[in-house]
């Protein structure tokens, strides 16, 4: 899947990421773009990635690094993956999955100081944490409560 590539949020991406669309049961897990923008311009700590598609935004998540993510880890050097969203015509594309194959050397490149990638998934999303394992994250056990009930934690050493 060579045709999809990770990039900084920039303004050119903003009206396609304010279109996105999520099925129901799929807005209580994740924050929609267009609000998580608005968070991440508020706190400059958090770094707003498009998941790009043969130079269409299709995808869309927050890096975020700093004392806000301690309630996860005490590694000052961990970057917190938040509000991944695909949209949902581009669903089931593999995009997802090609992202997060890609986000480890995105990250060396971007962040060289950043060693772990953390990311909460609600239990009841077991789609998505099957994704996170397949493209090599683990679970070591740690459960955090969320807004909808508990998370499992999940690792990636990069």
């Amino acid at each position: 899947m060579g045709n999809v590539a990770l990039t900084f949020f920039d303004e050119i991406h903003r009206e396609a990421l304010n279109a996105f669309n999520l099925a129901e049961d799929q807005k209580k897990f994740t924050a929609m773009p267009s609000d998580a923008l608005k968070t991440c311009e508020e706190d400059l700590s958090r770094n707003p990635v498009v998941i790009m598609a043969s130079n269409v935004p299709v995808g869309f998540f927050v890096l975020h690094a700093g004392e806000k993510i301690r309630d996860f880890t005490a590694n000052p050097n961990a970057m917190v993956i938040r509000a991944l969203s695909i949209n949902q015509k581009e669903q089931g594309k593999g995009y997802a999955k090609e992202a997060m194959l890609q986000l480890p050397a995105f990250v060396s490149t971007h962040f060289s100081e950043i060693n772990e990638l953390i990311l909460a998934v609600n239990f009841k999303n077991e789609p998505a944490k099957k994704l996170y394992e397949k493209t090599g994250f683990q679970d070591r056990g740690q459960i955090k409560h969320g807004p909808v009930g508990p998370q499992y934690v999940l690792y990636y050493d990069v």
